[in-house]
């Protein structure tokens, strides 16, 4: 008997990309169930490659930019910001973290500090309320203070990576 798994796609290239889907080759995979499993399920070795590791089965993958994707921001009680990302989960946003990288991209470490996370244009709009300008500096207003919006040095983005 055949043993579910990613037998049926294992052929194909899976990649995880800017636009914050997942693909199989160059169909987006529309499923939610599977998109979130997947985001659920992404890995680094310690060579630096990434892949999806679902029970024993493991498949390597593509990462375009970054493994983690902001795809809104929730504001709570304290003043602070809630950071929903494409795994389901919620974090609070670390503002010190904030960077503006190529294409005037916003960037926050999540995950412990030990991921870099893109904001998707939605996410982005919506902490846009939250900026304010000084000259040609910008600044995030969050709880009474105000951080710095600094721009990604250069190499510090997620380099294209696959196994």
């Amino acid at each position: 008997m055949a043993r579910a798994g990613f037998y049926a796609i294992e052929s194909g290239k899976i990649s995880f990309r800017r636009d914050g889907n997942w693909y199989s080759d160059e169909e987006r995979i529309d499923n939610p169930r599977i998109a979130l499993l997947f985001s659920r399920s992404i890995r680094q070795d310690p060579d630096g490659r990434w892949y999806l590791q679902v029970a024993e089965e493991r498949a390597p993958v593509t990462i375009e930019d970054t493994p983690y994707v902001v795809r809104t921001i929730e504001p709570v009680a304290d003043g602070c910001l809630c950071l929903i990302l494409n795994d389901g989960e919620g974090e609070p946003l670390d503002p010190s973290t904030l960077e503006i990288g190529a294409d005037n991209v916003l960037y926050c470490r999540v995950k412990q500090g030990r991921f870099r996370a893109r904001f998707l244009r939605p996410a982005y709009y919506h902490l846009s309320r939250y900026f304010e300008a000084d000259g040609d500096r910008f600044f995030l207003r969050m709880a009474d203070r105000r951080y710095p919006l600094r721009s990604a040095l250069p190499g510090d983005s997620q380099v294209e990576r696959s196994s």
